[in-house]
Order: C-alpha cells, then structure tokens, then sequence
C-alpha cells in the first residue's frame, strides 16, 4: 500500500468552493488561502445564531503506546463513514504543530485512506494561525521587558513575570534561559523560559473565545506579572490587547478543508493534551454544529486526559453537551498494555489482550462518570487475528458496550459503515445526560483531587504547602470557579510514562501550579511532564526532504 503522503498527493481534491456549496456557504463568506483550503468568514458565523444544533460526537481513545491507536485517523474515517451513510457531517480538528512534526509524533492529518487534505499544506505552516500565535505571546513578553526598561510605572516585580516565551518547536536549550544579557542597553537580566506554542495561554484563548470580542477581553486578563505586594499585573494593563488580537483577527477565523472523499472539515486550534487542553476551537465546533446534522471531533491522546478536559474546560465553558463518544482501541496497543514489547506484536496473545483491556475498561467507566454514552472502535492492523479482535468485542460486551471493527486506514469509509452506523443511533439515542465531573464552587485542590482520584485512581495527591498556598491564594482573588487542566504525561494513568494498563495505588506529585486567567483555568503541572518538549535521538527532521521532483518527502 502506498505511503500517507502519497495517497494524500494523490487526492483529487475539489475547489473549497464546492466544499463550502455543501455546507451551504456563500462564496464571498470564504476567505481562500489558494485552491483548497480557507476560512470562513465571522460575519457568516455571527449569522448562524439561532440554528438548531447537529449531534456532538466524541472520538478519545485508551492511553497512547508505540503501537499507535489512529485517533485522529479514526475521526476521518467516521466523518466519511457518516456521510456514507447518508447523514450530513463533518469533522472537526486540531491543527497540527511542527514541534511533533519533526520530532517524534509526526504530522496529524489521519492516515492511510482516512486523511484529510492538502496534507503537506495543514502539517506545514497551513493558514499561519500558529505563526500569529506565536507572534502575539512573544509581542506581550517585547511589552513587558520594554515597559521594565522604560521607567517600569506599572511596578513589576521582575522576579515575578510569569509570561515566557513561546516557539513551535521542540527545543529543550530553551526551556530555562537568561534574558538581557550584555549591558545596559540590553534591559535588566532576569531568568526566563520557553514553552511550545500550542502549551501557550493564548493558544488556549483564541481556542475557547467565542468571537473577537471575546478574544480581546481574554487577551486583556491574561496575568503576566505580579508587584512586589503579590498583586496581579494584566495584559490591559500593558496596552497589549489591541495589538494583540490585531495580529490574531484571521487567526480566530475557522480553516474549512476536505478529507480524501470530499467531506467538509474544519481545523483550527492546537493546544497538546497532556500540556494544555487538547481540543480544537470553540468557533470551529460550534460553527459546525450550525452547519451539519452530525459533528465528529477528537480531544488529544487518551480519555483520561483529552477527553476530561473536552468535559470539564471547553464543553463547561462553551454550553456544550455531547451525544455520544467514541473509544478508539487497537489490538496492538492493548498487548502492549498486556505486557508485549513492541518487536513481538505480530504474534497471536490472546493473554495480552485480556491483560491490556483493563485499560480500556478504565476509560470506558470513566467516560461513564460524565453521563455520555460509548462505543469502542477497533482500529484495525493486518496482523490482528480473528480471536484477538473477538476477546476484545466480548470484554466491551461484559461492560454493556457495543465494540466494532474499523478497517478506514485500508478501505476509507467503507471500512466505518458499521461504526457509522452504531455512532448516529447511539447519539440519536437521548441517552447522554452529560454532567461535569465537578461543580465550578468545588475549591481548587479538591477539583485536582478528584480528577485524580476518580480518573486517575490515584490515592493521593502530592504537594507542597506552597503549592496549596497558591491554590488558596487565587480562591480569594476571585479564581476559586475556574476548572483545573492537568498537565500529565500522556502514556499512563499514572505520572510514571512506564506504568502501562490500569494502575491503582499511586499518587500524583503537583510540582507547578499556573493560573490562565484570560483563558479561564488552572494549569496543575504533575511530574516530570514539561511544556517545551525536547526532540528525540532521532527526530522525524532527519528523514524530511524535496526530492529531485521538488516533492517533499518523509512527512507522515
């Protein structure tokens, strides 16, 4: 079979006009950025107020391993397979970043015959969006060093600028740094930092904010520094949201493109879901449920992280109720989480299997807990055998919850007829009664604790009195309502990558507490995790090039 790549340049692609006719777009509402791709204008969207919204679907999946589990690819190939069946929907994702892209993770456009498209173009640069990002955070972090140099009237505390810098890519040199350097010209040295674009605060607001407006006042809470008596320094109070939401008003703006057989899909946004909060934008999803009988997007890695923040932080914050969800496993994945080193996954074991579904049944009772119905997609691979799949069906059928086997990355949307199926009769069902895991008045250390303790199953959580300190110090600024995002390795319940399967008896060491005030959540960071990924030993970069044709190669 060919490559991702070479069946996504094999595409015939249709003019994002036609694309656009189909969601009922006018022509002068697309803002094309070439042949294929463009964003939809505000106007149209502030004009769709009032529309009865499709059914919200969510696809998570079990705990990643080297396996692989296809989320994203599985979003396509349901989207296509919903339309194959004759109902109106499109997809919706994140944008992927170039830090994974050329590390290790690679790209994030689907694979195989469940691709959107133009694949090089979205894994590279696409419409800009994280370039303005980008520029925005690091124009606020120009604004703060200038203010100090210029007299600093605003009386920051140079010990106590929290706003870092942000860069796209996975760099660990900078992750601590030394600014202004070099003498007086320079400004006053002070210690700083770099985090990836998409762990970036701003990333998370243009995400969640519902319009430009919205935007601003959001860019405008962000706190940046504190006073020397701890009092908080804002964003406004620089006179950077102005230009800041200047260099982000086509940003906000939702990117329509197509998948292999012609469907519609937005991607917009990319905040990572072990460092942020792993959903793509406010604007894209609520659009598309104006738009489209059936919506279908994802939340970053596995329930347990991106599918409690889909909950609790974006479908808390923007009135969402979703209808039903989607659990994408593998056999592959589940021997790993059995105990199978990854060189022996071909070999037939039905004893891993048994043994790995303990960490899909975990997620499938916590995505139970939040009230939405489930069904598990089996992710098919070629080496999967006819027993391996059914130990699989049997264990979801023990649990009360439809399996079905998913070929989409072979046969496209074919291969999701079944799943299609079972997915827009279970959302038709009336059976979600969605409710977040918590209350917005629960304190602060408890919210941490309970995701803990009931998604995590950790017995404790861990953290010093200043951390707890903190917690109790924003409560009384009036941030006590906030939801909390967790920043957790993405590989386990568990803050330890290694511990597979479904641990129990552990704790949860809190080494960081952040607070995003413009996007409106506490940011716990838990374990080794950090938020400017380094690149591995050998990174996706090496194997990236323009052939002789001038054709990019080695992207996937």
């Amino acid at each position: 079979m060919a490559s991702d790549i070479e069946i996504a340049r094999a595409a015939k692609m249709k003019p994002i006009q036609e694309i656009g006719d189909r969601l009922n777009i006018p022509e002068e509402s697309l803002l094309p950025y070439g042949r294929t791709k463009a964003k939809i204008s505000a106007d149209f969207i502030e004009g769709l107020n009032g529309k009865e919204n499709g059914k919200l679907i969510l696809v998570t999946a079990i705990n990643p391993t080297p396996a692989g589990e296809g989320k994203t690819t599985t979003t396509v190939g349901l989207g296509d397979g919903l339309n194959r069946i004759g109902k109106n929907a499109m997809i919706c994702l994140r944008e992927p970043s170039l830090g994974p892209c050329f590390g290790m993770k690679g790209g994030a456009a689907g694979g195989g015959y469940a691709q959107v498209v133009p694949m090089e173009d979205i894994n590279l640069h696409f419409t800009g969006d994280f370039h303005a990002i980008t520029s925005a955070h690091n124009l606020l972090a120009a604004l703060i060093e200038n203010h100090i140099y210029w007299g600093n009237e605003l009386g920051i505390d140079q010990r106590r600028v929290v706003w870092r810098r942000v860069l796209d890519m996975n760099d660990r040199a900078l992750r601590e740094i030394v600014c202004s350097l070099g003498g007086v010209a320079n400004g006053f040295p002070r210690e700083g930092g770099f985090d990836i674009t998409v762990a970036s605060e701003i990333m998370a607001i243009l995400c969640l904010a519902t319009d430009l407006e919205d935007l601003q006042k959001r860019l405008g809470d962000i706190i940046v520094a504190y006073r020397r008596d701890r009092t908080a320094i804002t964003a406004r109070e620089l006179e950077a949201d102005g230009a800041m939401t200047v260099l982000l008003k086509e940003a906000i703006q939702p990117n329509l493109v197509q998948t292999l057989e012609n469907n519609p899909a937005f991607i917009h946004g990319g905040p990572f879901a072990n460092i942020a909060h792993g959903c793509n934008s406010v604007m894209a999803t609520q659009t598309a449920l104006k738009l489209a009988d059936y919506v279908v997007t994802e939340a970053g890695f596995g329930a347990d992280l991106g599918a409690e923040k889909f909950f609790d932080i974006k479908c808390r914050k923007a009135g969402l109720s979703p209808d039903a969800v989607v659990i994408v496993a593998t056999v592959r994945a589940l021997k790993m989480n059995g105990g199978v080193a990854k060189e022996d996954l071909g070999a037939e074991n039905i004893e891993a299997v048994q043994k790995g579904c303990a960490n899909l049944g975990r997620h499938i009772e916590n995505i139970k807990q939040f009230g939405v119905p489930a069904v598990v997609a089996i992710n098919h691979f070629t080496a999967d055998t006819d027993a391996e799949v059914q130990e699989i069906k049997n264990f979801c059928a023990d649990l009360g919850v439809d399996a079905v086997l998913a070929s989409h990355w072979a046969k496209g949307s074919e291969g999701t007829a079944e799943l299609a199926e079972k997915v827009a009769a279970l959302a038709e069902s009336g059976a979600a009664q969605f409710a977040p895991l918590y209350e917005d008045d629960m304190p602060l250390f408890e919210k941490i604790e309970t995701i803990a303790k009931r998604i995590y199953r950790a017995d404790e959580v861990l953290a010093d009195k200043s951390i707890r300190d903190q917690l109790r110090r924003w409560e009384a600024d009036g941030f006590g309502n906030l939801p909390v995002c967790m920043a957790k390795t993405q590989y386990s319940f568990s803050t330890d990558p290694n511990l597979r399967g479904a641990p129990t008896g552990h704790g949860v060491p809190i080494r960081e507490v952040r607070l995003s005030a413009g996007a409106g959540f506490i940011v716990a960071i838990c374990g080794e995790i950090m938020t400017m990924p380094g690149l591995p030993r050998v990174p996706s970069a090496n194997h990236i090039k323009l052939n002789d044709e001038g054709l990019i190669e080695g992207l996937f």
